[in-house]
């Protein structure tokens, strides 16, 4: 015969291992990625705890943050007990934390070296499932203006128009200008597209006084430097 034992809900805890109280008694850096989800979440099912959902959700993302930013509203309701409220709780989180990213990165504003640009390229679109092309105007001192995005496309390209690219450089009276895009395999190696359409923006920029910098691939945890490489 088969017995049922009710699952122990979070309330029946102790009170320093419920995600809340052991937030706010040990501080943020004490806890899992799982707890942290299940107070997004706030409560579980009649079988499972927030912590447990949470737990299958990590699952879903192969118990990686950075695969978790990438998963839709679709991918999140698979989970049992994940409806559309709770899933679109853990995208706006997502999306905050890429946003702060992002801000962190525009605080180094002067571009010395390649890995600050990949830190800016990074923080905009290192986790994108899709690719995407950005620029990174700078002032003759190597200070950032802005970023723009340029294009977005599918999971293996996306197309360039080095129209776009130099009006919108010329127009903020940029000196120079550094471009990105990213491969969402993670493969940072250019192919044969990504070396013929950087020698035709460099020459271009060179004509029209708008050096380019360097062209970076970015990937998940890595990146290519065409600069750094002597490709450019």
């Amino acid at each position: 015969m088969e017995i049922y034992i009710p699952h122990a809900t979070i309330r029946n805890w102790a009170e320093d291992d419920r995600p809340r109280e052991k937030l706010a008694l040990k501080g943020r850096h004490s806890m899992s990625d799982a707890e942290l989800l299940a107070i997004l979440i706030g409560s579980g099912t009649r079988n499972e705890s927030a912590v447990d959902l949470s737990k299958n959700i990590l699952r879903l993302a192969h118990d990686n943050l950075a695969e978790l930013s990438k998963l839709s509203i679709t991918d999140l309701v698979r989970v049992k007990g994940i409806g559309q409220a709770r899933a679109l709780t853990i995208l706006a989180a997502m999306e905050l934390g890429r946003r702060r990213n992002e801000s962190a990165a525009l605080v180094r504003d002067k571009i010395k070296t390649s890995r600050d640009a990949y830190e800016i390229f990074k923080s905009t679109m290192g986790d994108r499932p899709y690719e995407e092309f950005w620029i990174i105007l700078l002032n003759r001192a190597n200070k950032v203006l802005k970023k723009c995005n340029i294009s977005e496309g599918g999971i293996s390209g996306t197309v360039v128009d080095p129209k776009k690219i130099f009006k919108i450089s010329l127009d903020n009276h940029a000196c120079s200008i550094i471009l990105g895009h990213n491969h969402p395999s993670g493969v940072v190696t250019p192919s044969e597209a990504d070396c013929r359409i950087t020698k035709k923006l460099h020459e271009a920029g060179a004509m029209l006084e708008v050096t380019v910098l360097d062209h970076l691939i970015i990937g998940e945890d890595s990146y290519y430097s065409f600069a750094d490489e002597g490709a450019l």
